[in-house]
């Protein structure tokens, strides 16, 4: 197909398109269910105030399961149907109408959890250790009861809930502030033209061969940021501030424990993950240390670190072959895990190609009853090959959690879920720098993956190192301004990037640029995940004894333990510094071929 033009929908051809009619034939079809969902539904409402009874409990765990499972199909099918062709209207009008029922639907059984909690002391342990029905829900049931001592009265809670509009205002002003009402003085491009600066285009300017372009690309964003810093300073300070306050009402010791402990999150892991990078800061001082001499510069800036060490032209690379480069790449995995792979392809899971109207970017997505589906905009370059085994470790990981585990546990927690499709891409770019023979790509794929794991381990451990100073800082009382959180995040550039870096004061302003630090305790999980992928993948590609059925035991599990044990399973212990160990001796090794190169 001619890959220059966007075409309409109807214009791809079928085997081009995932099979959603495997879902559901057409709309009527769905709309029938949709009509039968509706009038099921309010029957959860009758198990209210009856939960003290066993029976009454199974028959509503029973119940609830058939109603989730049928919304879910339903609310991922309209979602999917819409995004294959944004402009369709009857698919809009399917997607509204579904979201506005999930809503609904949620408040039917929130007398779930609040009654299973006033249950007596000892009921529910008992029905687990004296009725076989109930073993397959232990898990569930047990993880409920732990919360009980953080679940307040059924009046604070409502009021809780209530007030959490008003309460999740410092984001909601964040993201106003800097998308909307922020704009960027205009600078010179590379032809020397005038075009406006804007935080979509920065990304392209940051790695711009010109070195004026992006010292003046970061200059002109980041003084945007200082002459707000004051009010910038005070919104995050306001939803730490919240999520502070949300810790002690609820009776956690600290703001760190309750975000970790909910998933059974020991705190050593949080604080042995900053504490093993910083034991290790050195590997990043070695990198810009390289990096300064490879770009032939005689002083180091922030707005050096973004630039390709080396140009290489874009290559054409077709879907066909992009299967044929994942599948070699996936080959350590095995023959069962690469069957799974090409019945994805052949069974219709992927949507593969741009169309006008289709919605951007790639995801991984489906419920219990439906295949895992897969969205790409597939656009013939190497990254787009980086991005179908993404996808597809999602998809597989959901394939094999779905498979293996009953409707309440196939689930997986964010711990968990990027480890698959890191895991893919580790495989993928280890298999592509291995075969290279061409020095300049060998180069540009090594640069990849060093600044894959600058970014996504270093980077987001500093950030993690930083929201834990403000949690704790503003936690015993203390305030915080703009020259705090300034002064706090000069130091941290300072020790991360080491001697041969030069930090210049506009950088200073940065942590105000981070949307994530308004999603408490957060980033420190793509460091955590990208290191067990980065273990998963090292004892897979070193051959050690079960790696690889280990690997899929993983994905076999889905949330039907805590994401720490589930991982421990599998190998990999992600309450020692180990997983990140492994992450920087495969860093030591890719900076070890630059220098051979």
């Amino acid at each position: 197909m001619n890959d220059k033009v966007i075409k309409k929908r109807e214009e791809i051809s079928e085997e081009f398109k995932w099979k959603l009619n495997k879902i559901y034939k057409d709309q009527e079809d769905w709309e029938k269910d949709f009509e039968s969902l509706k009038n099921e539904s309010t029957k959860i409402k009758e198990f209210e105030g009856k939960l003290g009874n066993k029976e009454e409990i199974l028959n509503y765990l029973e119940f609830n399961e058939k109603i989730s499972r049928k919304a879910e199909k339903l609310y991922v099918y309209a979602h999917m149907k819409c995004d294959e062709d944004t402009t369709n209207q009857n698919a809009q009008g399917d997607m509204n109408k579904i979201d506005a029922y999930m809503a609904e639907l949620g408040s039917y059984s929130a007398f779930f959890v609040p009654e299973i909690l006033a249950l007596n002391d000892g009921f529910v342990e008992d029905l687990i250790k004296n009725d076989e029905r109930f073993k397959l829900y232990e898990f569930m049931l047990k993880n409920i009861l732990k919360e009980k001592k953080h679940v307040l009265t059924k009046d604070m809670e409502e009021l809780l809930a209530l007030a959490s509009d008003c309460l999740d205002a410092p984001s909601s002003i964040h993201n106003m502030l800097t998308n909307a009402d922020m704009t960027f003085e205009k600078i010179k491009d590379e032809d020397g033209d005038e075009v406006e600066l804007t935080e979509g285009n920065y990304s392209t300017f940051i790695k711009s061969k010109n070195r004026e372009v992006r010292c003046e690309a970061l200059k002109k964003l980041f003084k945007e940021y200082k002459k707000l810093e004051n009010t910038l300073a005070t919104s995050l300070t306001a939803s730490v501030k919240t999520f502070n306050f949300d810790a002690k009402v609820r009776k956690y010791n600290s703001p760190l424990e309750a975000s970790l402990e909910p998933n059974d999150i020991p705190l050593s892991v949080y604080e042995k993950a900053i504490e093993t990078i910083n034991n290790n800061i050195s590997s990043l001082h070695r990198y810009v240390k390289i990096k300064k001499k490879l770009l032939g510069l005689d002083e180091m800036h922030m707005y050096d670190l973004y630039v390709p060490i080396i140009e290489v032209k874009k290559e054409h690379v077709t879907f066909e072959e992009a299967v044929k480069i994942a599948h070699e790449g996936l080959n350590p995995l095995g023959e069962e895990y690469l069957d799974i792979f090409n019945k994805g392809i052949k069974s219709g899971w992927i949507d593969i190609y741009q169309n006008k109207g289709k919605r951007g970017g790639a995801y991984s997505w489906g419920s219990y009853d439906t295949m895992p589906y897969v969205l790409l905009n597939y656009n013939y370059e190497l990254n787009d090959v980086s991005t179908l085994v993404h996808e597809m470790g999602h998809s597989i990981h959901s394939y094999y959690s779905r498979k293996t585990q009953p409707y309440y546990y196939a689930g997986y927690t964010l711990f968990c879920a990027e480890v698959a499709s890191t895991t893919n891409e580790a495989l993928l770019i280890h298999y592509l720098i291995e075969k290279e023979q061409d020095k300049n790509k060998k180069l540009f794929l090594i640069n990849q993956e060093l600044e894959q794991i600058r970014t996504t381990v270093f980077r987001q451990l500093m950030f993690a190192e930083f929201e834990l100073f403000s949690h704790n800082t503003l936690n015993e009382g203390t305030s915080l301004t703009a020259e705090d959180y300034n002064t706090k995040w000069h130091e941290l550039n300072v020790k991360y990037f080491g001697e041969d870096m030069i930090v210049d004061e506009d950088m200073d302003i940065e942590w105000a640029r981070i949307p994530h630090f308004y999603s408490d305790f957060y980033v420190y999980q793509y460091a955590t995940g990208y290191s067990a992928a980065s273990a998963f993948a090292k004892s897979i590609i070193n051959k050690e004894p079960d790696a690889v059925r280990k690997y899929l035991g993983f994905l076999s599990m889905g949330g039907s333990k805590y994401p720490i044990d589930i991982l421990k399973d599998a190998g990999v212990d992600m309450t020692t510094p180990k997983p990140i160990e492994a992450t920087l001796d495969r860093f030591n090794e890719l900076l070890d071929m630059l220098e051979e190169l």
